[in-house]
């Protein structure tokens, strides 16, 4: 945190109505490539959390009272400044999240586009005029922000899960209130300083930071001035904060977990296939809830496109973000037994290790690119989400075949194919029960395309002008007596 050129933007407090709070407690928050405890945190909680929702419930009358060119202008500025501090974000992101300086930079860029995007976006929320079955009648309809928005955000991506619910939230004239991961809660503070300077008033963005999951998590879920909660995560998370918010029938939006097939069919070309799938399955160590959790592979070209692959992930460097790597540490010592037990029970099951399987010396978070063969869709490895920089390889013979394979889980996020004939891209992109998929492109997300997930991946969608839907509320006006 020395080598940061603007030290303001490490901040250790709750960002609440436009002040920074302390609290009596802390919590530290450590390096994963080598356990160096990088800042003490003030630990808030419920009444720090109740007096966020507070603030932006008092804010939302003037916040969404202004034109949307007024907040475009704020929200441009605001990004102008993530962009110019683009090499510090992306230092603290890298120092308390572990992945690789380049792809932290890479973030960074993302998220402030999703600024860029909505402050644009919120410009165009247009209404209607219905014709009326009565002469002296006319129906009109309209959109407003449908009110003060909590969030709840995940470790992986903290800066851009945050700015992609943040931008919607602010442009459609909503207040926000995120409570971040423990884990990585520097990225969002940064944002909060850089939005104070960019002049979005207080009360409009909060920023709480503590340890207690439960109790923050149940006033975001259930206080009645919440109209909105949106969440990155778990899918079982998502089930119980869910619950959570029926009690007061909040709007919600959920992105949770996924299982992503990548599919090699016979026709496709290989060489770009491999790297795609590089490409979408070990940036950030594989875990990102869009990567590549199967790779399935067309029987005629299994044993070309394997022996590609392998060459390709074996020069893969792993090591602290900081240097020049590809693959840096896994965020926990915990999440790295995780993907050892999904690597061991498939292999006690008939799997093959034929890269990686262990632990790197470099340390307990880390843990090696791996490739398993002779893999079968119904292993623990193919059943469940690895979040690691673990890859199965799953042969299959047909296209019918492959579809039911891909579309046996119970996720619906992600998925991904290579091939080249145009009948058999359009089959396959529509036979996929996925909300996203990525026809010849390992890497999917952008602004301006919707970002969601079917079936137990979630609801909602966020990114491109449906993301800012979920921010409105329809409002239905009639006005009679017209020809009085």
């Amino acid at each position: 945190m020395r080598e940061l050129k603007d030290s303001q933007l490490l901040k250790c407090f709750s960002y609440i109505n436009g002040s920074w709070h302390s609290s009596e407690t802390n919590f530290i928050v450590t390096n994963p490539a080598n356990g160096e405890v990088i800042a003490k945190v003030s630990n808030a909680g419920v009444v720090e959390t109740e007096l966020a929702v507070q603030a932006a419930s008092n804010a939302l009358k003037m916040w969404s009272s202004k034109s949307a060119n007024e907040r475009a202008a704020l929200m441009r500025k605001w990004f102008d400044l993530m962009m110019a501090n683009q090499d510090d974000l992306a230092r603290i992101l890298t120092l308390e999240q572990g992945k690789p300086l380049a792809e932290a930079k890479g973030e960074i860029a993302y998220g402030a586009a999703f600024i860029d995007w909505f402050a644009e976006e919120g410009k165009r929320v247009y209404g209607d005029v219905i014709p009326s079955g009565s002469g002296d009648k006319r129906i009109i309809v309209i959109k407003q922000p449908v009110g003060v928005v909590a969030s709840i955000t995940p470790w992986n991506f903290p800066n851009a899960m945050i700015a992609r619910k943040a931008a919607a939230a602010l442009a459609a004239g909503c207040t926000f209130v995120v409570r971040p991961a423990t884990q990585t809660p520097l990225s969002a503070l940064a944002m909060a300083e850089l939005a104070e300077r960019a002049g979005i008033p207080a009360g409009v963005f909060n920023v709480v930071v503590g340890e207690d999951a439960r109790g923050m998590g149940k006033v975001l879920t259930q206080h009645p001035d919440v109209a909105k909660f949106t969440f990155t995560g778990s899918t079982a998370v998502g089930k119980s904060l869910i619950e959570q918010c029926a009690s007061t029938v909040k709007k919600v939006s959920m992105e949770l977990g996924g299982n992503a097939p990548f599919i090699v069919f016979d026709d496709a070309d290989i060489d770009a296939a491999v790297q795609g799938a590089i490409a979408s399955k070990y940036r950030n160590a594989g875990q990102t809830c869009v990567c590549t959790n199967r790779i399935f592979v067309q029987d005629a070209v299994l044993a070309q496109f394997t022996e590609k692959f392998i060459q390709a992930v074996s020069e893969l460097t792993i090591g602290n973000g900081l240097d020049d790597v590809n693959v840096g540490p896994m965020i926990t010592s915990a999440a790295v037994a995780g993907v050892e037990q999904l690597v061991n029970d498939s292999i006690a099951v008939g799997a093959t290790v034929v890269l990686g399987g262990e632990r790197d010396q470099q340390g307990d978070n880390y843990y090696l690119p791996t490739i398993l063969t002779n893999v079968t869709n119904d292993m623990p490895i193919a059943a469940n989400e690895i979040f690691g920089p673990v890859t199965p390889i799953i042969a299959f013979s047909d296209e019918e075949q492959v579809i039911a394979m891909a579309n046996d889980t119970e996720y619906g996020l992600a998925s991904y194919f290579y091939a080249r004939d145009i009948g058999r891209i359009w089959r396959v992109a529509e036979g996929l029960a996925f909300g996203m998929v990525g026809v010849n492109e390992g890497i999917i997300s952008n602004a301006a395309a919707p970002f969601g997930g079917v079936k137990q991946s979630g609801s909602g969608r966020e990114g491109s002008k449906y993301g800012l839907d979920d921010y409105l509320e329809i409002k239905y006006i009639c006005i009679g007596g017209l020809n009085q």
